[in-house]
């Protein structure tokens, strides 16, 4: 009795329909997580905007009513020491103020990489977020490049600009 040996490999046919079946399912499943990014940062930006606009109006209630002045938020080292320092009531920041502080760092925009704050409606303003002294109101200054719908953000919370995505 004779016994045959088989080589036991795949075919170079079998291989390739393998190969292209794998590239036709990462062309697909890809750009779904390029978009989870991008999602990612809307829903952690509305989430700090949120924050500081809850912590604007505790500053609003504990200052006799006046929000801080864009002075204010850009003064010193940092674009928002007036609400990550102590306050006294007129705003002045110093250790063993009463009020504050409001928040623990600087909040940063993903989507500019910036912490800065800029006057709201300031012509191309490219700024992490654009703040309206007057009213309280804080917006996220981002590019008008990127789709607003596709990152899950409401246009009433963001401030566009001219310039490219990221």
């Amino acid at each position: 009795m004779t016994r045959r040996s088989k080589n036991q490999g795949f075919t170079l046919v079998e291989i390739l329909i393998v190969v292209v079946i794998l590239g036709i399912l990462a062309a697909i499943v890809i750009p779904q997580f390029t978009s989870a990014s991008e999602t990612a940062k809307g829903s952690s930006v509305v989430s700090q905007l949120q924050t500081i606009r809850s912590q604007l109006e505790l500053y609003q209630v504990q200052h006799n009513g006046n929000y801080p002045t864009l002075t204010l938020m850009q003064q010193g080292t940092d674009d928002w020491e007036v609400l990550t320092l102590e306050t006294d009531a007129a705003g002045a920041t110093g250790t063993g103020n009463p009020f504050g502080p409001y928040l623990q760092k600087a909040p940063v925009n993903p989507f500019t990489n910036s912490s800065l704050v800029g006057d709201a409606g300031s012509a191309a303003s490219t700024d992490g977020w654009s703040y309206d002294e007057a009213t309280g109101v804080l917006l996220i200054a981002m590019s008008d490049a990127i789709d607003l719908a596709n990152v899950g953000l409401d246009s009433d919370d963001v401030e566009t600009f001219s310039g490219g995505g990221t």
